[in-house]
């Protein structure tokens, strides 16, 4: 394999349906646009829709062998050429990139949706764009985010800008939400993005943050990110022989602190994250609330589930949806982890070179660790 890669201009890995990944070489992007940039890929991470896309095919087995796609979009790399309009870049700068780009001109995009629009090109996404799992990648220069700090250093490492991505969604959700000052936030799911949702949430001066899961092994490791000295922090395992409701009557038993209004207490969550997409996490999230708390769908989950209206209406609570990220949130990831508020570092715990591709989908398949990286090509 190392030899076949080293006679290729441009390496990729391409997925031709479930189980069958080949690598092959593909032309040299090239500069066709004055806004666009080209990366030579530093590393590309895994996640959750890898995996579904190396065990099925893509969420709608879209992916076959008349229509490969180039895996990977969590990716950071260094500048290798940028069109005449970039002013921004330099050769050799190191980005993390933002691995959608859209159309600019719908309504969606002009009302700041960006994330939402109809003709984004999203990174290893069939029929929309090849991803990341190259040595070299193009995309427009606006999606590329510098890592030259103001002295001229490198704010982050490139292997910490992978976690950019996850980051950025967890932001978008955390906004979206509303965390604010002395909320009481708890987060299902201790993956990437549920581990830096409650991170940011944090962030966000949460009073209360509680991360529920049935791993305990990520909640061992969401004990040595997630916690400072402002926030009470919590983990919940849930059993396996109680409903969803009476998981969620534990959960308050252990951690609720009610909020005071008018000398009444009112019990329950202030906001609810859900990063799993899993039925029973979907439901406690709903059950854990107060009277008029908010929830937010962050996991992409399976399909359908069973959920429980009435209590969203008895309680009047606020259910959103968060899809990737929005305007703004991969420069405040970068921001926040450059000043070590999120220590995305310690997140990282495998690292593949670019030939293995397949041992990091199965090692994140299998649960392993939290995030794994797969090395760019380095010859």
């Amino acid at each position: 394999m190392s030899t076949s890669l080293s006679a290729m201009q441009n390496p990729s890995c391409l997925l031709y349906g479930a189980g069958d990944c080949r690598y092959e070489d593909r032309p040299i992007p090239s500069i066709q646009d004055s806004h666009d940039v080209i990366i030579r890929i530093a590393y590309t991470g895994v996640c959750g829709s890898d995996v579904a896309f190396w065990t099925k095919g893509g969420f709608k087995r879209l992916i076959t062998t008349s229509n490969p796609v180039v895996m990977g979009h969590e990716a950071s790399g260094t500048v290798h050429a940028v069109g005449s309009a970039i002013t921004h870049l330099r050769i050799g700068d190191p980005v993390a990139i933002e691995p959608g780009y859209a159309c600019r001109r719908c309504e969606l995009c002009k009302a700041g949706r960006y994330n939402l629009c109809p003709r984004m090109k999203f990174a290893a996404v069939p029929r929309s764009a090849d991803g990341t799992l190259a040595r070299f990648f193009k995309i427009p220069g606006d999606y590329c985010h510098s890592l030259v700090g103001e002295g001229g250093g490198t704010v982050l490492g490139l292997d910490e800008a992978v976690l950019m991505e996850p980051l950025a969604v967890a932001i978008h959700s955390v906004r979206s939400v509303g965390v604010k000052p002395g909320d009481r936030v708890v987060v299902f799911g201790s993956g990437t993005v549920g581990l830096l949702c409650a991170s940011v949430a944090r962030e966000f001066a949460a009073k209360q943050v509680v991360m529920v899961d049935v791993n305990a092994s990520k909640l061992e490791f969401a004990q040595s990110v997630v916690p400072n000295v402002s926030v009470s922090f919590g983990t919940y395992i849930p059993s396996s022989t109680l409903s969803a409701e009476e998981n969620a009557s534990k959960i308050l038993e252990q951690f609720d602190t009610p909020s005071h209004v008018a000398g009444d207490a009112i019990p329950g969550f202030d906001i609810a994250i859900e990063a799993t997409g899993a039925e029973p996490c979907v439901q406690m999230g709903i059950h854990v609330l107060r009277p008029g708390g908010a929830y937010i769908q962050t996991g992409n989950g399976k399909g359908s589930v069973e959920f429980p209206i009435s209590t969203v209406g008895e309680k009047e609570i606020v259910v959103r949806g968060c899809f990737r990220y929005g305007p703004g949130d991969f420069q405040l990831g970068v921001r926040m982890a450059s000043k070590g508020k999120i220590p995305v570092k310690k997140f990282i715990t495998k690292v593949v070179p670019f030939d293995k591709a397949v041992e990091a989908w199965e090692t994140t398949m299998r649960g392993e660790g939290i995030k794994t990286l797969i090395r760019g090509v380095e010859n």
